[in-house]
């Protein structure tokens, strides 16, 4: 037996696989339940006693020796791939789908690079807001029926209530009381309002709104901001047209229409057959809301105006379901890829 576990020892130094599957044989050959080892365990059993103790050892020593072998030629296999000697590292990996951005944020990038270009700064504020800068500096009393245009989310009541604010306007509250003038803002962000949620409406949307205050701002100006937003959004024969309007912050105030850009004026189902389509509120800055701020509006005037950003992305990419962008659905995101 002595012959045979040296000559098997030699076998196992001797040892020298290329391959995954070669190791794999040698180990199947030497220590498989029909292997070299596994016959000499059981050879084992007619050894003399006396000669068990030697026998016992060296056969023990004989099948640490061939799972070391194993072991060392599997890692030694390992270690050539990672090098390159087997595989290419340089060529690409698997496949994978990118994501892209949302098509709400991609319109409201694409509103803020506009009004950038024309001199706007971004300003920002809490969506969690009090009752001065969202209602009372924008002119609305307490007891003030507009309120009413606007379901408010009430966090707390009270002298000065807490609440979320249901449009950006409450930014450019801000920037009045702090900003130097002239002011030359543009408010993008998110708003609420406890409205019923349909294909028209929802209870969370994004506004984009627009604050000029300079001496001797006019009508003229803002009606010349609004035609060149809409013909870089639009394109070049974008037209415009303003209907009188009321709101407590403005005055005179305006609502903004455009022309179709499905039909082009002539009527579509899109614009209900007129031709055209609303896509803002605008006006004059009423000089109650300058005052409140501590601007003078006896030297001062300014004109502000406020846009849905659902609302024009829904124009430019005729989505006729405002829920479909708040629901997450990858079919409907993945249309949008080719817009990063």
């Amino acid at each position: 037996m002595k012959e045979k576990i040296e000559a098997v020892l030699a076998e196992i130094e001797s040892l020298a696989c290329k391959s995954e599957s070669e190791i794999e044989e040698a180990r199947v050959r030497l220590l498989g339940k029909k292997g070299e080892i596994t016959r000499l365990f059981d050879e084992f059993r007619t050894v003399a006693s006396d000669q068990k103790r030697e026998f016992g050892q060296k056969l023990n020593q004989l099948k640490n020796a061939a799972v070391a072998k194993i072991a060392q030629m599997r890692d030694s296999l390992q270690e050539n791939n990672v090098s390159g000697t087997s595989e290419d590292l340089s060529k690409p990996g698997d496949p994978f789908r990118l994501g892209s951005r949302h098509p709400v944020s991609i319109v409201r990038e694409e509103i803020v690079e506009i009004f950038r270009k024309f001199g706007y700064d971004v300003a920002e504020g809490p969506e969690i807001e009090d009752d001065w800068h969202v209602f009372e500096a924008l002119n609305f009393p307490p007891e003030h029926p507009a309120r009413d245009m606007q379901d408010t989310f009430f966090i707390s009541s009270g002298a000065n209530s807490i609440l979320l604010r249901t449009h950006t306007s409450s930014v450019q509250v801000r920037a009045m009381e702090k900003l130097p003038l002239p002011i030359r803002i543009v408010c993008p962000g998110r708003v609420f309002r406890n409205e019923a949620i349909s294909a028209r409406a929802h209870c969370i949307f994004h506004q984009v709104e627009g604050l000029y205050i300079d001496k001797n701002v006019t009508f003229a100006d803002l009606k010349q901001a609004i035609l060149l937003f809409v013909r870089e959004m639009f394109g070049a024969d974008a037209r415009i047209r303003l209907r009188p309007s009321y709101f407590p912050f403005t005055e005179p105030s305006a609502e903004v229409d455009v022309s179709c850009n499905i039909c082009h004026g002539k009527g579509c189902n899109i614009c209900k057959g007129t031709g055209w389509l609303e896509i803002m509120g605008c006006g004059m800055v009423d000089p109650n809301v300058l005052e409140a701020s501590g601007i003078d509006s006896k030297v001062y005037s300014g004109f502000a105006f406020g846009m849905g950003i659902e609302r024009i992305a829904m124009l430019k990419w005729q989505v006729k379901d405002l829920r479909n962008y708040f629901e997450n659905d990858l079919r409907f995101l993945r249309e949008f890829e080719t817009s990063i």
